[in-house]
């Protein structure tokens, strides 16, 4: 398993179109929810993702503060699921954070199904539950 960690400016067409494939095929497809996947923060953004024979294994993006107000990390996917890849690629993206922003504090818009698979890596939920694009939401910190 390869790790990449790449700002938008550096990637390859080739691995931006893996990365915004696999985006698709899980967040617009899978979870049929139509939204504008291509939403521009992506320009911003560090790219991370675990590679095998098989392509991108795993996926986040690390958005600085000048997108939402705070450091985030969104778009965690893991292509195998319940192997310990979603983990592995978010401890990367934390540490990333931290490395490339300074960040003191990380910010989610986590899927409330996944609120479990985020508290297990120290964020505290921070919000009610809402509805962003037909699907369930919190807001979860992550304080460093």
């Amino acid at each position: 398993m390869n790790l990449t960690v790449k700002h938008f400016s550096e990637l390859t067409v080739s691995e931006l179109y893996d990365i915004l494939k696999l985006r698709v095929s899980v967040f617009v497809l899978e979870q049929s929810c139509l939204y504008q996947e291509l939403d521009d923060m992506d320009k911003n953004a560090f790219h991370l993702w675990y590679s095998d024979k098989d392509g991108v294994a795993a996926y986040l993006r690390v958005l600085p503060d000048s997108v939402w107000g705070e450091v985030s990390i969104g778009r965690v996917i893991s292509v195998r699921r319940r192997m310990g890849l979603g983990s592995m690629i978010l401890a990367e993206g934390i540490k990333t954070a931290k490395e490339r922003y300074g960040a003191k504090r990380i910010v989610i818009g986590a899927q409330s199904y996944a609120q479990g698979f985020y508290e297990k890596a120290g964020f505290i939920r921070d919000s009610e539950e809402y509805v962003e694009d037909g699907i369930r939401h919190v807001r979860m910190t992550l304080e460093i």
